[in-house]
């Protein structure tokens, strides 16, 4: 896919930002191929999306693919007078499909409790269930399942929090792809050499006593 070309300066307009942290950037839509990481905080304006992947523009014309779900959005034109107010990442359905998740758990824990399944129909009910959420006050963290993302609700809107995954490839800026770069994997299975150090044995007492060297001037049962 050919790379969009860069918007020219004059018709720069910031539509993101750059999160404080700062964000790594590719030079395509693929993780084997990074570049210069963007600064913390850099106006960028959204040229395109591919799946997870978002080609960003800077002031300077310089251009690169980063992970669109932590770009933070810059707003809007204000409304005119009279206008109603818009709310942007409406957090409530999110919320519903958290408790919706949360409550088909329950149902399949308390039905394995109560004798009305076994082990293996509660597996197959919770499979692939996944919720996360926590509670301060009116701050809430929720994990949304969808884009593979924890996002921050202050009651009104959501903003992206951390993603688990790397961008993925896709035809919609729907759901996440391929893991990319930083997404961390079990650790694989090591093999122990056999020329390590031996484990400890536990003698048993019928078994021989180990050799015990005698000094000259001791008798074999101990004496002098």
């Amino acid at each position: 896919m050919a790379t969009p070309d860069p918007v020219p300066a004059l018709d720069f307009r910031p539509t993101h930002v750059v999160p404080p942290d700062g964000l790594p950037a590719w030079e395509a839509p693929d993780p084997a191929r990074p570049t210069d990481p963007l600064d913390a905080l850099l106006p960028v304006q959204l040229a395109e999306r591919q799946g997870d992947w978002a080609y960003v523009v800077c002031s300077n014309g310089w251009a690169a693919w980063v992970d669109g779900r932590l770009l933070v959005s810059v707003p809007r034109t204000p409304p005119a007078p009279g206008q109603p107010l818009a709310r942007t990442a409406d957090p409530r359905p999110l919320l519903a499909r958290a408790e919706e998740a949360l409550n088909r758990y329950r149902r399949a824990a308390q039905d394995l409790a109560e004798g009305r399944s076994d082990g293996e129909g509660f597996r197959q009910r919770t499979r692939g269930l996944r919720v996360g959420m926590v509670v301060d006050g009116e701050s809430v963290w929720l994990y949304d399942a969808e884009h593979e993302r924890w996002v921050f609700c202050d009651g009104t809107q959501l903003s992206t929090y951390a993603a688990e995954s790397g961008p993925g490839s896709g035809t919609a800026f729907t759901g996440p792809g391929a893991a990319g770069p930083g997404a961390a994997g079990p650790e694989p299975t090591r093999v122990v050499p056999a020329d390590g150090p031996e484990p400890t044995r536990v003698v048993t007492a019928d078994e021989p006593e180990p050799t015990r060297v005698v000094a000259p001037d001791e008798s074999p049962d101990g004496g002098r």
